[in-house]
């Protein structure tokens, strides 16, 4: 497989623009429509030169564009480059999925495989019965004290 560099750096470029919680507020909310930055700045607690800012590294990732209408410049999401993002992230998911599936069947096939053991795997490890109960204490205290 040959790999484009520039396409690393793309994606590199998104995802470290996505980093933000303000930059993918403003992604949220253009996912809903064009926005102008007096629009988009409303519901942060920063200047507008500061969204104008996390507009321009959203800019430079490929994640929106602006235009000009008239007076106005709204900023639009660009779809594809989502897109692009969420098929990367997809690729990954499915073969984690294949390899999960896969350990399934070969824990099925398995005669001695408990099957509450592997139930116990989707329960949160304070809910599973191998843990201590409130109150009760671990380690070598609890050795001493027969707890």
């Amino acid at each position: 497989m040959i790999l484009d560099p520039s396409a690393d750096d793309r994606l590199d470029r998104a995802f470290m623009a996505l980093a933000d919680p303000v930059r993918r507020g403003i992604i949220a909310r253009l996912s809903r429509g064009p926005a102008t930055v007096n629009e988009l700045a409303e519901p942060f607690a920063i200047t507008k030169q500061a969204v104008s800012k996390h507009i321009q590294v959203l800019e430079s990732a490929g994640l929106v564009t602006r235009t000009r209408d008239a007076q106005r410049r709204p900023v639009h999401l660009d779809a594809a480059t989502l897109e692009a993002l969420t098929a990367w992230i997809d690729r990954y998911r499915l073969i984690h999925e294949q390899q999960f599936r896969a350990l399934d069947a070969l824990l099925a096939q398995d005669p001695g495989h408990d099957a509450a053991a592997s139930v116990a795997l989707d329960v949160p490890i304070e809910h599973r019965g191998d843990t201590p109960s409130a109150g009760q204490q671990t380690g070598p205290i609890a050795k001493e004290t027969g707890q």
